[in-house]
């Protein structure tokens, strides 16, 4: 139950960080993740799951009004759901739990949106004669709310990481198989965000080209 409580309270931060405060990039999978497994004394599980929800992260185009799923709690979640699961077993049904935690956390970015919207609206003649703490009042109560969608979104993540740990049994190959394809899933959205990064021509090939080389050569030297 400490392990819950550590995640769950860094789950909020990692929430908070991806719009509101500090965004000193605690949001990204690969430092919540690795965070997560560090709290959970499985540096591995952080690692890997940090890697693959890293790759999910680079298809998200995070600008003005766009919507996306909130990778950073997910993250934390999906790391509780491997900890101490050996090898490759643990990874396929904790990106699925992390994969449908993100998406959770995505709807409630945008009902926060809605809720931030209407608070200014609401004081809009105050905002509009300069009250100055009208601006600190939404602006508090903003950060309050994304808060609480962190706290909420983390919690109903962790909440399926523990229902999965206590009561769902999958057999060797199934776990493999699901395993396969979360990874396999994770470098095809890592590879459509490094494209539209770098684009579609010879820079685009060059890079992603050199990124599968580093790879494979991790590989051979392990």
């Amino acid at each position: 139950m400490d392990h819950f409580f550590l995640l769950l309270i860094w789950g909020v931060m990692v929430g908070v960080d991806l719009a509101s405060f500090p965004q000193i990039m605690i949001a990204r999978p690969i430092v919540a993740g690795s965070v997560a497994g560090l709290l959970l004394g499985d540096p591995v599980s952080g690692i890997q799951l940090a890697i693959i929800f890293e790759l999910f992260a680079l298809d998200v185009m995070p600008v003005g009004a766009a919507r996306y799923p909130d990778y950073g709690p997910a993250t934390v979640a999906a790391v509780y759901v491997a900890a101490g699961s050996p090898g490759i077993l643990g990874i396929g049904i904790a990106t699925l739990i992390g994969l449908a935690t993100a998406f959770v956390g995505g709807t409630g970015m945008r009902i926060v949106r809605r809720l931030n919207t209407y608070d200014v609206q609401s004081h809009r003649n105050r905002l509009d004669n300069g009250d100055s703490r009208a601006v600190y009042g939404i602006t508090f109560r903003g950060l309050m709310r994304d808060a609480l969608r962190a706290l909420i979104v983390t919690g109903i993540g962790l909440a399926f990481g523990y229902g999965t740990r206590r009561w769902l049994s999958v057999d060797v190959t199934t776990a493999v198989l699901v395993s396969i394809v979360g990874i396999g899933s994770a470098l095809a959205a890592g590879t459509s965000g490094a494209i539209k990064i770098t684009g579609r021509g010879l820079g685009a090939v060059s890079w992603i080209g050199l990124g599968a080389l580093a790879g494979l050569a991790l590989v051979v030297i392990k």
